[in-house]
């Protein structure tokens, strides 16, 4: 199992990361993203506008678990954080957390 905390951090220091709601939703709507985190206590018109262009997107969306004050800790950042980018994720493997299983058909193999 991935450590979403872990693979957010790496993904700051290593890749290309946006911050911010306004930058989020540019990206989801220019395809730039990869993938987009929104904290847990993000307000709801940009929950739902996030929501929106990711679908329109076919972007990924994840809700943290901790409120905006815990994302900015863990992305070492001094400011609140209600919404990431991720455009590139560097050595972290974060874009295994939204990757769907491979099914198996249990034909003969």
């Amino acid at each position: 199992m991935i450590d979403t905390d872990k693979a957010i951090a790496t993904a700051v220091k290593t890749g290309k990361v946006s911050f911010g709601a306004k930058s989020a939703i540019q990206n989801a709507k220019t395809r730039k993203a990869k993938l987009i985190i929104l904290a847990s206590n993000c307000p709801k018109n940009i929950h739902g506008d996030m929501e929106y262009y990711c679908k329109l997107s076919k972007l990924p969306l994840i809700i943290y678990k901790g409120s905006s004050i815990d994302l900015a800790a863990l992305c070492g950042k001094p400011f609140l954080i209600s919404a990431l980018s991720i455009r590139e994720p560097g050595d972290s493997d974060i874009l295994r957390l939204v990757e769907k299983p491979e099914e198996s058909y249990g034909g003969s193999e």
